[in-house]
């Protein structure tokens, strides 16, 4: 059986070390297998460099756009109306991320709330997935998407890092959960259980390079794209499928989940 192509579905090319050689990350990781990439833009600044660079590898690379909860303080009308245009773009594939952060509170939570409920307002007539951050907030992010309608629509929990109980909830919604390398660190048992009991057609894979990378690349600085594939391999073993069955599998779903062309 061949391998099949890979998509990391969510990726930072223009955060750190990433940024100063992206051409370099995208090929490696094209060698590598993973032949198309979701980059996350959730900083205003780089919205308009993370446009450019979806439109130089188009059919490789699309977008999301959003404002993260990090910087929900410094958040301005303008900033919302120009997410809007970008959410209208093309190759533009996702809304965020977007959501809550109250382990690291660099926005207060209320002006948190206030700057998620907005964006997911404003992105409620568009048939665009919502990537969520959510870091201990899980009942704050369900609150406010079940409030603005998002019941049983696509939204991804990006990097699912809660209980069993909570992906349950979340996986009543009708929402979907995406898992990173953290699934392969010895010490992450619940994830890795919530990573075995997903649904077959509602489970994709992530680096968010560049940070946490995988076993057996964990020291590796910055985590890149192509290490998706230690990811995908550790996850299939958690599930007792193939490596081969699960990449296959897991990019499909997420094609679907995005609205990616096949054909591309």
């Amino acid at each position: 059986m061949s391998i099949p192509e890979l998509i990391d579905t969510h990726c930072h090319l223009l955060s750190g070390e990433l940024a100063r050689r992206t051409d370099d990350v995208i090929a490696s990781a094209i060698e590598a297998g993973v032949t198309r990439m979701v980059n996350i833009s959730c900083a205003v600044a780089e919205w308009d460099a993370a446009l450019a660079l979806q439109r130089r590898y188009a059919g490789r690379l699309w977008t999301a756009t959003g404002i993260h909860p990090h910087d929900a303080a410094g958040a301005t009308e303008a900033d919302f109306e120009r997410l809007a245009q970008t959410w209208r773009l093309p190759g533009v594939v996702g809304a965020g991320e977007m959501g809550l952060d109250y382990h690291y509170d660099f926005s207060p939570r209320p002006v948190q709330q206030a700057v998620f409920a907005r964006q997911l307002e404003i992105a409620s007539s568009l048939d665009l997935p919502i990537v969520v951050h959510c870091r201990e907030a899980h009942a704050d992010v369900v609150r406010l998407l079940l409030k603005q309608g998002y019941a049983g629509r696509k939204v991804v929990f990006h990097c699912f890092s809660g209980t069993r109980a909570e992906a349950a909830e979340l996986w009543g919604h009708g929402w979907w959960t995406s898992f990173t390398g953290t699934i392969t660190y010895k010490k992450n048992i619940e994830q890795q259980q919530v990573c075995a009991e997903a649904a077959p057609d509602q489970i994709f894979f992530e680096t968010d390079a560049p940070y946490l990378s995988p076993e057996p690349v964990r020291k590796m600085r910055p985590n890149e794209p192509g290490n998706i594939i230690h990811t995908v391999r550790f996850a299939a073993a958690l599930r007792g499928e193939t490596f081969e069955q699960l990449a296959e599998r897991s990019t499909r779903n997420a094609m679907r989940f995005f609205n990616l062309d096949p054909s591309e």
